[in-house]
Order: C-alpha cells, then structure tokens, then sequence
C-alpha cells in the first residue's frame, strides 16, 4: 500500500483531506476557500493537495462527491421506509436534520451558489441534482395519488414547491442552530399540516 506524508497511508490521508476540505468549502465556500486553507487546516503542504487532487476544483469535485453520497444516502433511506404523504415529508426533513447536526456544512458545500458552474464540478452537480427530483417526484406522486390526482402538470408544479420548501426548511434551520432536529421536525410536521390540510 503506498504511504503519504509520516508514513500515513495514501488512502488514509486522502480521506483526512477531504474531510477537512468539505467542511473548509462548506463553511467558507468554494470562492472563499483557497487550498491553502485546506492545506493549513489537514497539517499538510499545499504540494501534497495538488499531488493527491490536481487542483482546487479536482479537490472540490471529491469533497462534493462525498457530501453529497451522504445527503443522497439519507433521503433513499427515508424513501424506502415506505411512508406516503405529509409522513413521508416529515420523515426526509426529520432524517436530514439528524444527519446534518453533526456536519451542517455538507449541506452548504452541495448549495454552495459560488461554486462553479462549469466542467466536473457542474456534472456532479447534476448528478446529484437528477437523483434528488427522481426521489422527490416519487414522493409527490404519492402524495397525489392519495387524492386522486393524476396530472402530469400538477405533479411538476408540486414537485417544484416540495424542492423548495425543503431546500427552505432546512436551509431555516441551519440560520438558528439552536433549535435542535426533533424541534424542526415538530415545527415541519405543523407546518406541513397546514399547507396540505393534513394529508
């Protein structure tokens, strides 16, 4: 196995990088961060981040392969507890609040708005994105299905609002860290209850 730096085997310190670099890009932002941050924060030389990653965005294209496999994994778990409805929206947001309370800036560093828009950084962006709407159409389908509804457009229109509503919700929470995940999901499930009658 090929060692890094004081004997640290390679696949270990790569792991050690991109923990520190997803927190650094999630906290300070893609445009905030230089590698040098990275670097200073890991105990490791800037030479060693472009041995390992090429480049500032080859290092930002892993870290956000890996935050976002960890917001992905969580709502297909959710998913396939096979909840419907207003319980299956409380159980992806409740879920996601438990998972980011211990690293709320993966969430930042997959919305991240200054990241770039372009090349590998743009299709993993979309990866990610494409993964997301196929999980949230499958939820807002049942949901209709649970009223008879059947429209292709309104399916599209609900899907849209779910999105936003919980990219809002959590991004609220994230604003006031003092409000813990079984508070945000109490407030959800009131809040849900309210815009869909209860559902």
């Amino acid at each position: 196995m090929r060692t890094g730096t004081k004997g640290v085997p390679r696949l270990d310190r790569e792991a050690q990088i991109v923990a520190v670099a997803c927190r650094r890009f999630g906290e300070q932002g893609y445009a905030g961060t230089s590698v040098a941050d990275v670097a200073l924060a890991a105990g490791i030389s800037k030479p060693l981040i472009y041995q390992y990653f090429g480049s500032k965005d080859g290092l930002y294209v892993v870290a956000l392969r890996e935050a976002a496999a960890v917001l992905v994994a969580e709502i297909e778990r959710t998913a396939a507890l096979g909840a419907v409805g207003i319980e299956r929206a409380v159980l992806t947001l409740d879920g996601m609040f438990r998972v980011l309370e211990p690293q709320p800036w993966l969430w930042r560093l997959v919305f991240d708005p200054s990241a770039p828009r372009t090349g590998e950084v743009a299709e993993v962006l979309a990866e990610h994105e494409e993964r997301l709407v196929v999980l949230g159409t499958d939820g807002v389908r049942d949901l209709l299905e649970l009223v008879g509804n059947d429209d292709p457009d309104d399916l599209s229109a609900l899907r849209a609002v779910w999105e936003n509503a919980f990219r809002t919700l959590v991004g609220w929470w994230l604003d006031h860290p003092g409000t813990t995940p079984e508070e945000m999901t109490a407030r959800c499930e009131r809040l849900l209850a309210t815009l869909f009658g209860g559902s």
